[in-house]
């Protein structure tokens, strides 16, 4: 007799098969869906920081006061509303925060649904003197803390720290 060999998988290896895979997934898809979120608010955490490095080798190199703001419209600075509503890198050669001349140096728009806030001396504005540390329009040293959260509970806020001599750092934050 000559047995004949069949190729191919059973309906029941195949059930089996699909089985694991739909338990794998419900269980793996929550965690990627967090890891997603977290990674975007690292992405724009970093990409407010690099706008920060932006201004203060701008000032470096330019030798004047360089000022990043929050802007609505993408032009002017506002003095009004929060970070998230998107901001602007100025050449501030009057050293009133306000754009002075020509085109901002570099835009960002809103952040869509994340919250950037910041405490009080850099509430409007963080300012770069052309030694490359931060500095008031009054005068005195500019330094402060931004806090950036998503509003989705499970994810991690990103808190932006500018310390007086210009650098800033990142820490991871509790939003709720």
């Amino acid at each position: 007799m000559n047995a004949q060999k069949t190729f191919g998988f059973t309906l029941i290896e195949l059930m089996v098969t699909v089985s694991i895979s739909a338990i794998v997934l419900t269980l793996g898809v929550p965690g990627y869906t967090q890891m997603i979120q977290n990674n975007r608010m690292s992405a724009q955490a970093n990409e407010f920081v690099a706008f920060l490095n932006l201004a203060r080798s701008e000032a470096v190199k330019r030798g004047t006061r360089v000022t990043l703001c929050k802007s609505a419209d993408g032009a002017s600075c506002s003095g009004s509303g929060a970070w998230d509503q998107g901001w602007i890198v100025i050449v501030d050669s009057n050293n009133n925060a306000t754009a002075d001349e020509g085109s901002p140096l570099a835009v960002h728009s809103d952040l869509g649904t994340s919250s950037l806030s910041g405490n009080s001396s850099v509430a409007s504005y963080i300012s770069f003197v052309g030694a490359g540390v931060t500095q008031l329009t009054s005068g005195g040293f500019q330094a402060g803390t931004l806090t950036l959260c998503s509003g989705i509970s499970s994810v991690q806020g990103r808190s932006i720290v500018v310390s007086r001599t210009g650098r800033a750092t990142v820490n991871k934050v509790s939003c709720s």
